[in-house]
């Protein structure tokens, strides 16, 4: 890593669905301002996965990987994630109406997710350039020392573990409550596994079990890049910080729809974490600063820049609802996406152009505003 010391410099990347392209932009920004920047470690979690597993799968140096990202982010949509076409939901949403009226009778072909997401792996293997499900750039990084390991995080349906696949150099595995890591060979299947929204996306089987979204029980998503042996990590949320100084703004007028509930749970499940994790990691260090004898403990400080938006991502996401397909479009609006300002439901799913392009212009823009900070956090 070309920073003033040997210190590995962790890049942390968490969900958020097509908030994700944020993290895009920040990446851009950050690759214009220091091109010769690598990260010897990454993670990943849900969409942030997709992210993590391109970077550390591509030949390129780190402009021009991160500006190969941006274009598959740009080209996405909808109907590349999963299927959206009448025939398809239509079906789907009766075998799951069968199921909860007949309480359970296999009567039907089982349902293993509301959509269909064969789109989206046949996306992944182009964007990846893996036509048999190996990621092959990511051992070849490790081999010429460019990459030390990357972690994706998924959740175990089976006994509620989260789980870190590992592929790296010399990495020991752990284990902690409710946490372990696994040394594997990242395939495909991995991200789609870490990118599966539960009940929304079916399952992918990975070992002996089947495994979702990686942010369901990721209760330290900072930890696995600390496992990985990072000395200092940017990590990036999708999630908005409002100020304490300025009241919320009133989202909802009368009773909340479903989707302001499912929003909120959604965001609960998968963003909060990243916060409180920080937090602690923040408190810790300074724990270790102040304390006489730091080296005794076995324990050290993990320096952490935390990068949010300046904007509320889910507020901006009403704005581009039209662009959805028709059927889609239909769907949400059932769920009551029109009948709230702030929809983190939507901005889950809105992977259209519209709404990824103002994504990631956000992410440059937060990424330019935060350059002399980011300079001094990694050595400049």
């Amino acid at each position: 890593m070309t920073t003033n010391d040997s210190a590995k410099l962790a890049l942390v990347l968490g969900g958020g669905g097509a908030r994700a392209a944020y993290q895009v932009g920040f990446l851009r920004s950050l690759a214009r301002a220091f091109p010769d920047l690598h990260f010897p470690v990454l993670t990943g979690v849900s969409a942030g996965a997709i992210n993590a597993a391109h970077l550390a799968n591509s030949p390129d140096a780190f402009p021009q990987s991160v500006e190969r990202l941006a274009a598959l982010w740009r080209g996405i949509t909808v109907d590349q994630v999963f299927r959206t076409d009448l025939p398809t939901l239509s079906t789907t949403m009766l075998r799951w109406a069968l199921r909860l009226v007949l309480g359970g009778a296999s009567l039907s072909p089982p349902t293993q997710g509301m959509v269909d997401t064969t789109p989206l792996r046949r996306f992944l293997q182009h964007a990846l350039g893996s036509k048999d499900g190996l990621l092959c750039g990511i051992d070849e990084n490790i081999r010429r020392g460019r990459l030390s390991a990357v972690g994706i995080t998924t959740t175990n349906y089976s006994d509620g573990q989260s789980v870190t696949w590992v592929q790296g150099s010399d990495i020991p595995a752990w284990k902690r409550p409710g946490r372990q890591s696994m040394l594997t060979t990242l395939t495909v299947d991995h991200i789609l596994a870490s990118c599966a929204l539960p009940l929304f996306f079916p399952a992918i089987h990975l070992g002996e079990g089947w495994h979702g979204d990686g942010g369901i029980r990721l209760t330290a998503p900072l930890s696995p890049a600390m496992h990985l042996g990072a000395d200092r990590m940017i990590a990036i949320s999708t999630q908005y910080a409002a100020s304490s100084t300025v009241p919320a703004p009133v989202t909802t007028r009368g009773y909340p729809p479903p989707a302001t509930v499912i929003g909120l749970l959604m965001d609960a499940v998968f963003l909060d974490m990243l916060d409180y994790d920080a937090l602690m990691t923040q408190r810790f260090n300074a724990l270790l600063r102040g304390h006489p004898s730091a080296r005794d403990t076995g324990l050290r400080p993990v320096e952490l820049l935390l990068i949010r938006p300046s904007l509320d991502l889910g507020m901006i996401a009403n704005k581009f609802e039209v662009e959805l397909p028709r059927t889609f479009r239909f769907a949400t609006r059932g769920l009551g996406t029109r009948e709230t300002r702030r929809a983190d439901l939507l901005a889950t799913v809105l992977f259209q152009p519209g709404y990824i392009n103002r994504m990631i212009e956000i992410g440059e823009q937060d990424g330019d505003r935060r350059r002399e900070e980011i300079a001094a956090f990694i050595g400049r």
